[in-house]
Parts: C-alpha cells; structure tokens; sequence
C-alpha cells in the first residue's frame, strides 16, 4: 500500500479543495484504494464508505443488487459494465463522485473471459470515466497495486 499513499495524497487534497465526497466498491482490489484514502489526514472531509463486492452474494447483501447493474447484454468485467456499477454506488451512498472496479488479478483469468493481470475501473460523477489497465501479469498481489494505482490515478485526472 506504500506504493499508492502518494496517489492517494493528492486525489484527497482535490476532493477537499473542491468539497467533493467519494464512496467506492471494489473487487479485485480488495480494498486497497479504499485504505491508501482513507490513510489520509482529513479523509472524513471526502470519504464516504467503501465496499468489497467479491461475490454476487456480496453485491446483493451491501449494494441491494438483484442483478446485473447494467443493461441487459452488458458483459461483467467491460468498462460498460464497471461504469454502471459505479453510478448504482454513486446513487446509494449518495456521494459526489463513486467509483467502482472488477478484475482479475490472478494467477488465473476471469470466469468472464479476461486474462490475469485485468483490471476495470470506472468513475461515475459530474463526469464519468472507465478504464481498463492490463499489466500482463499473473502476480496476485502486483496487479491488485496497478489496479488501485490506476483507480486513483483516474480519480485524480477526473478532478483535474
């Protein structure tokens, strides 16, 4: 998580200076981008809650979901798909900005169809952003770090 509190330290010193609130539910992550903001000082001035939707289970017991968030013939894992969830966060938590991110981060691919070393994240808000960041790796714990390096590294784009 060393590694992320640099990234973390400037989207929480945009989200303060704009009086912006952020909620997140992560998957593959597994929390990380949610703890490097929160190690923040000050993170109560913007952070709202976090998630760890591993499951469907998970997502039906945290978020309310019944099903898909996307429309019908959205694939999971596509930046379509990770976009919706972000906005069903964005509208739950009743935040400013929600982001939200599936993956694989290994060793093995996604049961959906993208290889290890997968990871989509996206940004639902005043402006809305997907990205997809693919390390071409199988190491676990490597990729969980770039998908929560590119999470942030979006959040703060998206602030400007």
């Amino acid at each position: 998580m060393e590694s992320l509190l640099p990234l973390a330290a400037k989207a929480a010193a945009r989200l303060k200076e704009r009086g912006d609130s952020l909620a997140v539910s992560e998957s593959s992550m597994g929390g990380l981008m949610s703890a490097s903001l929160v190690a923040q000082p000050g993170a109560s001035a913007y952070f709202l809650g976090g998630t760890i939707i591993y499951t469907r289970e998970a997502g039906q017991a945290l978020l309310g979901m019944t099903g898909s968030p996307a429309p019908k013939g959205v694939r999971p894992l596509t930046e379509d798909y990770v976009l919706a969830m972000a906005r069903l966060v964005r509208e739950r938590m009743g935040a400013t900005w929600a982001m939200a991110e599936m993956g694989a981060s290994g060793p093995s691919g996604s049961p959906y169809g993208p290889p290890a070393g997968t990871g989509v994240i996206a940004i639902a808000g005043p402006v809305e952003r997907a990205v997809t960041v693919s390390t071409g790796s199988q190491d676990r714990a490597a990729n969980m770090r770039a998908f929560a390096a590119g999470g942030l590294t979006l959040l703060i784009d998206v602030l400007g």
